[in-house]
């Protein structure tokens, strides 16, 4: 957390005051913080229940986050924003979204690698197709397995069917992602059978709560 922060600033980037608030004032602004809360706004670290955070994990943190509500019917807070870190040769699983169209963004450091691959008609992951996805605002078709390479600056857009997976070359990458409305919960769709969040077993308090957190701790 403390690293990530520090990568943050380094690239001129700064979270927003709640990012920073310990347990108790937490709790104290809970009642005018739930939109923070019930949208999952803030950290969240994750080693996808693997345990092996170095190579297989990712930093996020939830910058904004609209309501499903408004998505469905159409018009309102129908976007989100986060910040990721994908350390070097640390691999974000093989996945796609149902609802979720995002850019993904080279913010900077070192190139983030993005492996792609199409959907069979059901939207299941399918070894033998590709896609098209748009770099920067411009279409470009990919074959099955083939690797992007993001410079910093450069972008790229996909939509719900293109799976892909994402690692950090030459060092690590500060990501930044803009997106629909983001469900973690349920519309994180992964090849394998892994789980989105961290199961952290608490051995002193938390200096800031992670997403994760907001049930057991602000209820």
């Amino acid at each position: 957390m403390a690293e990530a922060d520090e990568m943050i600033r380094e690239h001129g980037f700064n979270l927003p005051p709640f990012a920073y608030w310990t347990v108790d004032e937490f709790r104290a602004r809970a009642p005018q913080a739930q939109a923070v809360i019930e949208g999952r706004f803030g950290w969240d670290i994750t080693d996808y229940g693997k345990g092996d955070f170095d190579s297989m994990g990712l930093f996020l943190f939830t910058l904004r986050n609209g309501r499903l509500a408004d998505l469905r019917r159409g018009g309102g807070m129908c976007y989100a924003e986060k910040l990721l870190i994908s350390r070097q040769d640390q691999l974000s699983p093989m996945h796609t979204h149902v609802i979720k169209a995002e850019d993904i963004i080279n913010r900077g450091g070192a190139r983030l690698i993005i492996e792609l691959f199409g959907s069979d008609d059901q939207g299941h992951f399918a070894q033998d197709r590709g896609g098209v996805v748009w770099c920067d605002g411009i279409k470009r078709k990919y074959a099955p397995g083939e690797k992007l390479v993001l410079m910093p600056g450069e972008s790229v857009t996909l939509m719900p069917g293109d799976w892909h997976a994402f690692w950090g070359e030459g060092g690590d990458v500060l990501i930044g992602e803009v997106s629909t409305v983001n469900d973690d919960e349920t519309d994180n769709i992964f090849r394998e059978p892994i789980g989105r969040f961290a199961e952290v077993e608490e051995d002193v308090e938390p200096t800031h709560l992670l997403v994760s957190d907001y049930v057991t701790w602000l209820s």
